[in-house]
């Protein structure tokens, strides 16, 4: 994806997201992570503690790295939590590079959700 194509298409999602959410502000990487950490877990609550955000985002990553078969989804816990095994290590890239490809990758989820015609669950 060119660049021109990533930034239209970044702040296309972002601006989804902060509809859907009524927010005033569009939210930053780390938003979006959050956002589809909650998805993937399946379920909402008022308040997650410091480490639950973190493990959120984990998801997350985990699930983006998917799409390019880095990582693989092997079961929810006892509490539900989705856990994923690493299958292929990535590559060292620099900071703009990872943010550039969760970026693409946040864009892929977010389009296949469209497409399925999904729409964002919270629990």
């Amino acid at each position: 994806m060119k660049t021109w194509e990533l930034d239209f298409n970044w702040l296309r999602v972002r601006n989804w997201v902060k509809e859907a959410f009524r927010k005033d502000t569009l939210p930053d990487l780390n938003g979006m992570l959050f956002v589809i950490g909650v998805q993937e877990l399946g379920r909402w609550k008022h308040r997650f503690t410091k480490e639950e955000k973190q493990d959120l985002m984990h998801i997350a990553v985990c699930r983006l790295m998917s799409y390019d078969g880095h990582y693989e989804f092997v079961g929810r816990d006892a509490d539900g939590w989705p856990h994923w095994r690493l299958v292929r290590p990535l590559p060292p890239r620099s900071l703009e590079e990872q943010e550039f490809i969760l970026k693409e990758q946040i864009i892929r989820y977010f389009d296949e959700m469209e497409q399925e015609s999904m729409e964002l669950k919270f629990y």
